[in-house]
């Protein structure tokens, strides 16, 4: 194991992929990263106050000061992260006692959003290394050829990668929900402003009118790289990108380019960089599948986030112990038959674990509202190896729920078999709403 460490990201990731089912491993991962959230500038470990960290590590180089991880703080998106996390927990929990003992960390985590966060001022979160021992990339893919321009170049820093504006714009939305419960309705209303200037500027700025797709960044000048990546995906999950967008979004996402029958690439197979086992290349990654599930199911996609879940479950029969992997390559399902491995991959990982319980809340349409004492199963849907699947204990707010879910023809039914306190479970098979949050 090369990475038994903290991660600032990985752990927000896979505390959000298993929030439905253990909300604890998220108050538990909120409250460390708060610990080490940053309160200083210094540009050898790219700490800035109020930024969460990326990655702790206590070995022997970091301990007598030869890199810089005691903890490195080079990461762009744990910082929106650790405030979605926040606001999600609240949902399934119904309780604002944890968001209450973090404000001071919430407060300084929005202030870095608003001041460090935008190196070049155009209003975008972006990132560019201070350090000489830094990171070149800093979000999810963060090896250092990860984001490329059509032509094969490097990106040129600063960097604002296009899930993480999806990511400011739902913190912002989340903050504003928890503020407005404890009462303060002026800071709501603020950051519900903010979020929407945000999302007006980043459905222009980001959108390939040509390509009916959107860019994986801006680099230096504004200038989008205008590669077909994975990640527009994880901005759907998100909320940001507007209706109109969104299904040509989808549709590029599931072109044979990017899905592979497995799921979907980093990198589409058209890109002059592309490698079907380069990292960040064109590999497919299962914890970014299960994002963009979610994303899939917000906006009504049901049959596209039932496709990619099905090639990832499918693919899951194909390693040890049905374990998934960090990531494997993105050749295409019809050329091998079996998915082909990542020689280095990480096996266990955490946010691939993490995709299995993620792909279950997108595919049941799990949607938490603690508060109302409610739980909303919307439109729910099942992947292709199961007909059955029972769900015990499943904590809503202080009450809990036992549910059947079962494949009857084309549809699923869901049969609540037990409930222990108040909750309200409201079954939602008829899409009524844009904007539903599975």
């Amino acid at each position: 194991p090369w990475f038994v460490t903290l991660f600032g990201r990985d752990s927000l990731i896979t505390a959000l992929q298993t929030l439905a089912f253990d909300p604890d491993i998220a108050a538990h991962t909120l409250r460390i990263l708060a610990k080490y959230q940053g309160r200083a500038v210094n540009e050898w470990k790219d700490e800035q106050p109020g930024k969460i960290p990326h990655e702790l590590r206590v070995d022997e180089l970091t301990n007598a000061g030869k890199i810089p991880y005691n903890p490195y703080y080079g990461t762009v998106d744990a910082t929106p992260l650790f405030l979605i996390l926040t606001g999600r927990h609240a949902a399934w929990t119904g309780d604002l006692s944890l968001f209450n003992e973090l404000r001071p960390n919430v407060e300084r985590a929005l202030e870095w959003i608003a001041t460090y966060g935008d190196t070049d001022g155009d209003g975008y979160v972006d990132y560019r290394s201070t350090s000489k021992d830094g990171l070149i990339n800093q979000g999810w893919k963060d090896s250092g050829d990860a984001i490329v321009n059509e032509d094969g170049s490097i990106a040129t820093p600063p960097i604002a990668l296009v899930e993480v504006q999806g990511y400011v714009y739902l913190a912002k939305r989340e903050m504003a929900d928890l503020f407005r419960r404890i009462g303060d309705a002026g800071r709501a209303q603020a950051l519900e402003g903010e979020a929407r200037e945000l999302k007006a500027r980043f459905n222009r700025d980001f959108w390939l009118p040509d390509k009916k797709f959107f860019a994986i960044a801006l680099q230096s000048g504004g200038r989008p790289v205008a590669v077909a990546s994975s990640n527009p995906g994880q901005a759907l999950w998100t909320g940001i990108v507007d209706d109109d967008k969104a299904g040509a979004t989808m549709e590029r996402l599931m072109d044979d380019d990017l899905f592979s029958g497995w799921g979907i690439r980093t990198l589409s197979s058209n890109e002059v960089r592309y490698n079907p086992i380069g990292y960040h290349l064109g590999t497919v990654w299962p914890h970014d599948n299960s994002i963009i599930a979610m994303g899939f199911r917000r906006h009504g996609f049901d049959a596209a986030a039932v496709r990619v879940a099905n090639g990832i479950f499918d693919a899951a029969a194909h390693f040890a112990h049905l374990r998934l992997p960090e990531l494997f390559a993105g050749f295409p399902r019809d050329r091998f038959g079996v998915p082909v491995h990542f020689p280095v991959a990480c096996h266990p990982q955490a946010w691939a674990a993490g995709s299995t319980p993620l792909f279950l809340t997108a595919l049941l349409g799990l949607v938490p509202e603690a508060f109302e004492h409610r739980l909303r199963i919307v439109r729910p849907l099942l992947p292709h190896l199961v007909d059955r699947l029972e769900l015990h204990h499943l904590a809503v707010g202080d009450a809990h729920v036992d549910l059947r879910f079962e494949r009857s023809g084309h549809e699923v039914t869901v049969r609540v078999l037990n409930v222990r306190g108040n909750l309200d479970v409201v079954v939602e098979k008829v899409r009524t709403d844009h904007h539903v949050t599975a």
